[in-house]
């Protein structure tokens, strides 16, 4: 099959697609016949050495993927060959074909595309889990999202609308507002021009947000406790902004808020399996009436790679960036 593969760690140099041996399923495991395959930060930490994959998992990049079985391994029942599916990988989606653990695997919701539904997976599983299954989001709260135009942010816009939540935004252009303004954020904050704190506060009377979401990290750690709301709850899943930050543990205690940070690609298969049954049975009915649905900015061919990391580093990009495996 063909494949991205990475000679060594670094820039975009590093990328090529060659030829490499076709993945089997093993006990469990479902072989996707791969149509498309989202591109996600983590993606670039690994080319850049700084996200190693998990124990077992492929070296080859891609966290998300969407295509048809082609083959079942031993012990799975709920697939077929033929059935158009997505997935949630541990790593192997810049490929052909990948083998991923039945319990990670979605059946395509109606009324998205088999290339479009390469954009769900990664997205859909973070979001609602962090938000629903950790933080507790809740109807009539107040969330604020960091990075409101990326493929989380986008995907947390408009599944917190549809469950009852009002939204705050930040970016960095004016026309990635209008974006997530047309995907139901009540207010969205240029962070290169406002205090997203002050902002905040007026936007609910002082009170401050429920919860955010937060992709940045260490840098704004200290203005997302101050920009809490009491009983909040701030969930930390990106270090964009750096690793090391300092936290105010007597405004953390007075407002009795809490600081939580969560991966998704280093949980055990049983937690990534749980999280994929609750995204079917909560949120692939929003997916399939068209409350939520994935945001594509471009999809572009495996061979152009390189270009899908350029667009990602330099934050072009509204929503997901596919790659096709189709010439």
């Amino acid at each position: 099959m063909r494949a991205v593969v990475t000679h060594g760690s670094g820039g975009r140099e590093v990328l090529a697609v060659e030829e490499v041996p076709d993945p089997e399923p093993g006990r469990g495991e479902v072989l996707i016949e791969v149509e498309a395959a989202g591109v996600n930060r983590a993606d670039i930490l690994q080319r850049e050495g700084g996200y190693p994959p998990p124990p077992h998992a492929s070296p080859i990049l891609g966290l998300e993927c969407s295509g048809r079985v082609a083959a079942v391994g031993p012990e799975v029942a709920d697939f077929a060959v033929g059935d158009e599916v997505c997935a949630l990988l541990d790593g192997g989606g810049y490929a052909e074909l990948v083998a991923a653990p039945a319990g990670q695997v979605l059946r395509r919701p109606e009324g998205v595309s088999l290339v479009d539904a390469a954009g769900l997976p990664e997205a859909v599983c973070t979001v609602w889990s962090n938000l629903f299954m950790v933080a507790g989001l809740r109807p009539g709260e107040t969330l604020l999202v960091h990075g409101g135009a990326s493929g989380i942010g986008t995907t947390a816009i408009q599944l917190a609308v549809a469950l009852g939540a009002k939204v705050i935004a930040t970016v960095g252009t004016a026309a990635k507002a209008d974006r997530c303004r047309d995907l139901g954020a009540e207010l969205v904050i240029n962070y290169r021009e406002d205090d997203f704190v002050e902002a905040v506060r007026g936007a609910t009377d002082g009170r401050g947000a429920d919860v955010i979401l937060d992709i940045v990290g260490a840098e704004y750690l200290p203005r997302n406790v101050r920009a809490l709301a009491t009983e909040g709850r701030l969930v930390v899943i990106g270090m964009l902004g750096g690793r090391r930050g300092e936290l105010d543990l007597g405004t953390l205690l007075r407002k009795r808020a809490a600081v939580l940070a969560t991966t998704l690609r280093g949980r055990p298969p049983a937690q990534k399996a749980a999280i994929v049954s609750s995204v079917a049975e909560n949120v692939w009915p929003l997916v399939a009436d068209g409350h939520v649905r994935p945001i594509i900015d471009r999809v572009l061919p495996l061979d152009q790679v390189a270009e899908a990391h350029r667009v990602m580093e330099a934050s072009e990009h509204v929503g997901k960036v596919l790659l096709s495996t189709r010439p």
